[in-house]
């Protein structure tokens, strides 16, 4: 029944993920807490996990679970230490923090808007709605071509090399979620194809060549 759920909030500790499976839960939305153990769809730029904990929960609920998430932290904006680093921020990097709400926890983008309100600017929930569609176009482009990794991958499966069935199928069928629960594939139409084909070339070469190796090991 969970199998589909995805990501919705990582954290760096299992308390902080329990407190917000316990508000979910009051809230009549099923999580589930997990160890985030690195994905099949991480990409080849680089990308690391931080975290070591992870609600799930049905991408159907996101935006449900994220006005309840939002609604319970204003009861503690009040709250801030005076020396609490948003405190400090320009107009711009508050602006900043809204737009790319997906990169801070939920105090600091509720408190970004705080703070933005008491300096006389214009927060409404329209505006709002306007940054995360914007911030949802601009995380859903593919990644950068991955030029060397079609490399890579062609010559590893023309090669015979196991490596490059993974590539093949990493570029393939990799995957990212967005803000808003979506999942799209993470490169774009010709990287996926290459990909494709990659890996196909790979299931067809690994078995010949390890086939191959193993009748002239016996030759010996």
């Amino acid at each position: 029944m969970t199998e589909h759920f995805i990501t919705f909030k990582n954290f760096p500790t299992r308390i902080q993920a329990k407190e917000l499976e316990i508000l979910l839960d009051r809230n009549n939305i099923k999580s589930v807490l997990a160890d985030n153990i690195a994905p099949v769809d991480i990409t080849f730029s680089g990308s690391t996990l931080q975290n070591q904990y992870e609600i799930k929960i049905d991408p159907a609920d996101f935006a449900k679970a994220e006005a309840i998430l939002e609604k319970d932290t204003e009861s503690i904006l009040n709250e801030v230490d005076k020396d609490y680093y948003l405190l400090s921020f320009s107009d711009e990097e508050l602006y900043d923090v809204l737009l790319k709400s997906d990169e801070w926890n939920v105090f600091d983008y509720k408190l970004a808007q705080k703070l933005l309100i008491e300096r006389g600017k214009n927060i409404d929930s329209e505006m709002l709605a306007s940054l995360k569609k914007e911030r949802l176009q601009i995380l859903a482009k593919p990644e950068e071509p991955q030029k060397s990794w079609i490399t890579v991958g062609y010559i590893f499966s023309l090669l015979g090399g196991f490596l490059g069935i993974i590539i093949g199928y990493l570029l393939w069928t990799s995957k990212k979620t967005l803000p808003n629960g979506e999942r799209i594939y993470s490169y774009n139409e010709d990287d996926r194809k290459h990909g494709k084909t990659i890996f196909i070339l790979g299931t067809i070469i690994f078995p010949l060549a390890l086939l191959i190796k193993i009748l002239t090991s016996e030759k010996f």
